[in-house]
């Protein structure tokens, strides 16, 4: 139908930033099969709004094609349409510079000076002093000019909070300097420069994602315009789709509903090989080892795709790619045996890491004559790995150079005999935990390698929520107070997030260490129930509020947390507990729907309802599978599954069958929507009807709403003008009145997302 046409049409437009597209809805909206009411008030305020959709991605396509150089032929294109659009000022910015990067700068102050008085005239501001101040606006978007770099983001649509972000990609600034590596940052550049993987390796500890962190920073701008992006592998288990669904997140590309989950074309793979297919970005894929099969197959599939893309990997082994450049990091260079001159000392870059980080935490510390040579000893005996040397700086204050290096001797002899088959500064680094460990007080020890569980670190509260476990018989611990603890012995990173407050990480081999003193304790088991509980409970709180004035809120929220999201839910499915992972499933579909995650939200649901359920399942479990099932059937059909929707769709509302009759109410809603998307809407009024009498007799007033919305939208397929405006408006009201308080705002759990 040319209803279902222009709503596909706009959908994909939405997610693709293709004017062209928009171009197409706009006609088919003003068609004939709409000429009956194209001048009533609804379509008019819908034509003008995807007018205004069509000239904003216009103005993302002009700045994009500014990124890549495409002067010329954007100058004359943009020249036609700032005649019929004149004062769009980012139209008006992007044919500027366009010309003045062809060569034509008098022809673009002449363009300039006319738009000036145009827009003079048009806010009544006097034009040789008011509008002084976008003049040289408009000039500083020009990098040319030594002014700060625009974004030229085209990779993400527009719109996205990747597209709102005020930097080209998504690197975090370090908490501390880099020392001793200034050669190595810029041997890497030259040689990410030359060619187009480079993967450093080196053993945990020695500074591999500092390097390349640093290395990126330095190569963000004009030689990459689409952006350098940060990609941490580290909290993702093995799987297939691992690496591409972790590069497709950073990026914040959608799912396509047609994707198969597989490696070809409609897969993530595929789909992220046509979206950097002649883009210029730098892709920094960290700790790769645990994934090194996954991220190899990623690496040389896009490499062959993508001819401006780079690579910059970091793993304990080389991907093993045609091609590679493999740079071995090496430790920091140590002073030589029987050095003790500080002035000499000084040289070394593994003795300027340690005063450095000695002298922040204790500020009397000094190399000079009486402690040269305890820490040349020091820093041999600690081979120069970075992250060693920090956690032992950090001990200066409590037992000095000299200390510490009584303390490592018996640490490293222990070690040494304990673990032949490691590398030896693996084994190195090892001991080094297992010192700083020993320093420990008990209920430090407990929160450090409780705080193991975590994927891609956590807030205070998780932390308070999961680490102070009463039941493990240390009694109420003050987690705030040991996590300061810790952060100042370097064993847990902090890192502010502003608005958001701070979050708490464990170094890679820090975690990999505390996750066997776990398993020593004999707490795993208890500790991870304590994270599901905590990131379930978490997801069924911000779940409500997807559905109204605080979505934007909470879906940063989970996006924050995805990671020990998924961490919860795959426990969950290993432990066999069918009810927690129904639960969280249940609870973040709605999430992953607006995310566009399809292929997450159907492999999640196939995996909980797969566990074996009890000989007696409770109703409330009885209930949650059945959530699951229908949301199971919806994704199906939204993904394309054609043959088995029906079957698939009336065995989940017969799962229902004496159970809650207003979750049965809402799983009817969900399916016939979810039908009306793919063309399946044969049925959907009788469905719908019954779910709206149902919802009006609980006095749901969002599922009225939401009922309202499908009823409209199946009038709009049929034609029926009357019936879509009534409908419409009875949806706007009922709405209205939910987000005032007016009635029941709680929102139906497991609906689908209904038209703004």
């Amino acid at each position: 139908m040319d209803a279902l046409r222009f709503q596909r049409l706009v959908a994909r437009a939405r997610a693709e930033g293709e004017p062209g597209l928009l171009a197409d809805a706009l006609a088919l909206w003003r068609g004939p099969a709409y000429a009956d009411f194209a001048d009533e008030p609804f379509a008019r305020a819908e034509i003008a709004r995807l007018e205004e959709l069509r000239l904003t991605a216009l103005e993302d396509h002009a700045e994009h094609r500014l990124a890549l150089g495409d002067h010329a032929a954007l100058a004359g294109e943009l020249a036609d349409l700032l005649t019929v659009h004149p004062l769009r000022e980012r139209l008006r910015a992007a044919h500027l510079l366009a010309l003045y990067r062809t060569g034509r700068q008098s022809e673009a102050l002449d363009a300039y000076e006319a738009h000036r008085a145009r827009l003079a005239d048009e806010l009544g501001l006097d034009p040789g002093t008011e509008l002084t101040a976008l003049h040289q606006a408009i000039l500083r978007q020009d990098p040319s000019l030594n002014a700060p770099p625009r974004r030229a983001e085209a990779v993400t649509r527009p719109g996205t909070r990747a597209a709102r972000a005020a930097v080209r990609g998504n690197l975090r600034e370090p908490a501390s300097g880099l020392i001793g590596r200034d050669e190595a940052v810029a041997e890497i550049g030259d040689r990410l420069a030359e060619e187009r993987l480079v993967t450093l390796t080196g053993p945990g500890g020695v500074g591999k994602t500092r390097l390349a962190l640093a290395t990126a920073a330095g190569l963000a701008g004009d030689a990459f315009p689409d952006g350098v992006w940060l990609v941490e592998l580290a909290a993702f288990e093995r799987s297939a789709t691992a690496v591409p669904e972790a590069v497709a997140h950073v990026l914040d590309l959608r799912d396509d509903p047609g994707d198969d989950g597989s490696g070809g074309p409609s897969g993530p793979a595929g789909r992220l090989a046509d979206a950097l297919a002649g883009r210029r970005l730098l892709l920094v894929l960290d700790n790769c080892e645990h994934l090194i099969d996954e991220a190899a197959d990623l690496a040389g599939r896009l490499l062959g795709a993508a001819p401006g893309l780079r690579i910059l990997a970091t793993s304990r082994e080389p991907l093993a790619l045609p091609g590679e450049v493999v740079w071995s990091v090496p430790p920091l260079d140590v002073p030589a045996p029987g050095a003790a001159d500080p002035g000499v000392l000084e040289r070394s870059s593994a003795v300027r890491l340690f005063v450095a980080r000695a002298s922040a935490a204790a500020r009397d510390f000094r190399l000079d004559a009486g402690t040269a040579e305890a820490v040349a000893v020091l820093c041999r005996r600690l081979d120069g790995i970075p992250l060693a040397l920090e956690l032992a700086a950090t001990r200066v204050r409590a037992l000095g150079a000299h200390g510490l290096v009584d303390r490592l001797d018996d640490r490293f002899r222990l070690l040494a005999t304990g673990h032949r088959g490691a590398p030896p500064r693996q084994r190195t680094l090892t001991a080094m935990i297992d010192w700083s460990w020993e320093l420990l007080s008990d209920p430090e020890r407990a929160v450090l390698r409780r705080l193991s569980v975590h994927a891609d670190g956590c807030t205070l509260d998780a932390a308070e929520a999961v680490c102070a476990d009463p039941d493990g018989g240390d009694g109420a611990l003050d987690v705030l107070d040991l996590l300061v603890r810790l952060v100042d012995r370097s064993l847990v990173v902090m890192e502010d997030r502003g608005g958001d407050g701070p979050r708490y990480r464990l170094l890679e081999s820090v975690a990999a260490y505390c996750a066997d003193r776990l398993d020593e304790a004999g707490e795993r088991a208890r500790v991870r129930a304590r994270h599901r509980d905590y990131y379930t409970g978490l997801a069924e709180r911000a779940e409500p509020y997807l559905y109204g004035p605080g979505q934007a809120r909470r879906l940063r929220l989970l996006d924050g947390e995805a990671a020990n999201l998924r961490a919860a839910l795959d426990g969950a499915v290993a432990d066999g507990d069918r009810d927690g992972a129904l639960r969280l499933a249940n609870a973040l579909t709605w999430y992953w729907y607006l995310r566009g995650r399809l292929a997450e939200a159907d492999r999640s649901l196939r995996a909980a309802l797969a566990l074996p359920a009890g000989p007696e399942p409770a109703p409330a479990a009885r209930v949650a599978r059945a959530k699951a099932a229908a949301w199971l059937a919806a994704i199906g059909v939204l993904r394309g599954d054609e043959a088995g929707w029906p079957a698939a769709r009336d065995e989940a509302l017969r799962l229902f069958a004496g159970e809650d009759e207003g979750e049965r109410a809402r799983a009817q809603w969900l399916l016939a929507w979810a039908g009306s998307e793919n063309d399946h809407v044969a049925d959907g009024g009788a469905r719908v009807a019954e779910a709206f009498a149902t919802f009006e007799r609980l006095g749901d007033r969002w599922g009225m709403a939401a009922a309202h919305v499908l009823m409209a939208k199946l009038a709009h397929a049929r034609g029926e003008t009357d019936a879509l405006e009534r409908e419409g408006r009875r949806a706007a009201r009922l709405f209205g009145r939910s987000a005032t308080g007016g009635g029941s705002s709680r929102p139906p759990n497991g609906s689908a997302r209904t038209p703004s």
